[in-house]
């Protein structure tokens, strides 16, 4: 924020005519003049904000005042004071981020408008400004952009036709081309995951980004379609993405060990907590690895500092991050079995204090037919897929079904009054030595003890 933290204390007093830039979802910045210490709250600069841009009433709870960098993103609830939580950041840092001191020392946060995490997707669809749906709709382009949604490239087209309806006017045959429209490919279309050995040969034979582009803005509603009724249809699209309408976390789970090189270690996941559940998501693939809603699941926080019974990090590891036990259930073998993943992370605390939240507002509600399950236990196992009887499983999947089978979970099953640990399968001789098996546990990495970690799916 600029021109804030120039000051020494809470008693420090802004330089005459110094403002802050509070950032819109469109990228545009609204000064904001500094007031003395302690600052207004989140609550008052939310109000301020809805005069200045003639916004609704309903604006107060679609949208809510962010503080955010590239080490730490929150959202402020309507008590804090931006002023304060700006000059105590670096604190901040050094407890929830593994920023080094140089860059913990360098960061600036930004002050954001942003769509409020507690705010549910079906009353968003019931808005009618178009002002705010234009806000609502900038942040999650925005979003989208930044890859943090994971999308097949079939509805990625979708939502890029209705972009270019937004930002091109009517579709017009013979004005727009895919050479016109190739410039703009990488401001219209999500980034997507790496591309594999089989996609490209088959690139020839698949229309290009820029066709698929240009068939999906021919779709796009025509010239009689109002500009609030296509806001709100790119939203209801994005509303079956996973991770929309949620905080997004980093963190790090086990790898599964094993396969030709039997490399373990950690792989560096985004964990995005909302009002319906927990997805887990690989950025660089850009595809769910689990999805839960809050019935499905029971979760645990262990290692935070403070935390009453829990030392620093596991084992009295002071310098092992936090970590977030998420359990589910699942099967081995065909039984029934508990998972549990660890998810390591300076932030679980935050995760861990987002989900009882959510749970407090409504989102582990059990459903009708199973009024029964009580809140916060891990509920029936969650179906599968619905798929043909008898047809083929396709080799490419939906990067938006879950791939349990690159979890390392610790399965373990009730053996009357104790829990018993599920062994994985035992594997086959391995071919670099001879009599010798390929089997054996799996020692987690950060300090965890060692077991057995499942790699069924």
């Amino acid at each position: 924020m600029d021109g804030e933290g120039e000051g020494e204390g809470e008693g420090a007093s802004a330089p005459p005519g110094a403002a802050a830039l509070l950032y819109l979802p469109d990228g545009s910045a609204l000064p904001l003049p500094l007031e003395p210490p302690p600052g207004p709250t989140a609550a008052e600069l939310l109000r301020r904000l809805q005069g200045a841009l003639r916004l609704p009433p309903a604006a107060g709870d679609a949208l809510a005042l962010w503080l955010g960098s590239e080490l730490l993103e929150v959202q402020l609830k309507p008590r804090h004071r931006p002023l304060r939580l700006v000059r105590h950041w670096p604190e901040l840092l050094l407890r929830f981020s593994l920023g080094s001191p140089a860059a913990i020392a360098q960061d600036e946060p930004c002050l954001q408008l942003r769509r409020n995490v507690f705010f549910p997707k079906s009353r968003e669809l019931e808005l009618q400004e178009e002002e705010l749906l234009r806000l609502l709709y900038e942040e999650a382009r925005e979003q989208l952009q930044g890859g943090r949604f994971p999308v097949d490239p079939p509805e990625a087209a979708e939502l890029g036709g209705l972009s270019c309806r937004l930002r091109l006017g009517p579709f017009e045959r013979g004005r727009h081309t895919e050479l016109s429209l190739r410039p703009l490919l990488g401001e219209l279309l999500p980034p997507g995951p790496p591309a594999r050995w089989g996609a490209l040969f088959r690139r020839s034979r698949e229309p290009g980004p820029a066709q698929r582009l240009l068939e999906a803005f021919a779709r796009a509603p025509g010239p009689e379609a109002p500009p609030a009724g296509l806001y709100r249809d790119f939203l209801r699209r994005c509303h079956a993405l996973p991770g929309y309408g949620c905080a997004f976390f980093p963190g790090a789970i086990e790898r599964p060990s094993g396969g030709l090189l039997g490399r373990g270690g950690l792989r560096p996941v985004s964990v995005a907590v909302g009002l319906e559940g927990v997805t887990i998501i690989d950025p660089r693939q850009k595809h769910v690895l689990l999805s839960l809603t809050y019935p499905e699941l029971c979760w645990e926080l262990v290692g935070a500092v403070g935390q009453d019974g829990d030392p620093a990090g596991q084992d009295g590891d002071p310098t092992e991050p936090p970590q977030l036990w998420l359990e589910f259930d699942g099967e081995h073998e065909g039984a029934p079995v508990n998972r549990l993943l660890r998810v390591f992370s300076p932030q679980a605390e935050l995760m861990s204090a987002l989900i009882e939240c959510c749970i407090e507002l409504g989102g582990a509600a059990p459903p009708p037919e199973d009024q029964a399950t009580p809140t916060g236990a891990a509920a029936a196992t969650p179906p599968e897929p619905a798929r043909a009887q008898g047809a083929p499983v396709r080799r490419q999947q939906s990067v938006t079904r879950p791939r349990l089978q690159r979890l390392a979970t610790i399965d373990y099953v009730r053996d009357g009054q104790e829990l018993r640990r599920v062994k994985p399968p035992r594997r086959s001789v391995s071919f670099f030595s001879r009599g010798g098996t390929g089997g054996g546990s799996y020692s987690p990495v950060a300090g965890g003890t060692g077991g057995a970690a499942s790699e069924q799916g």
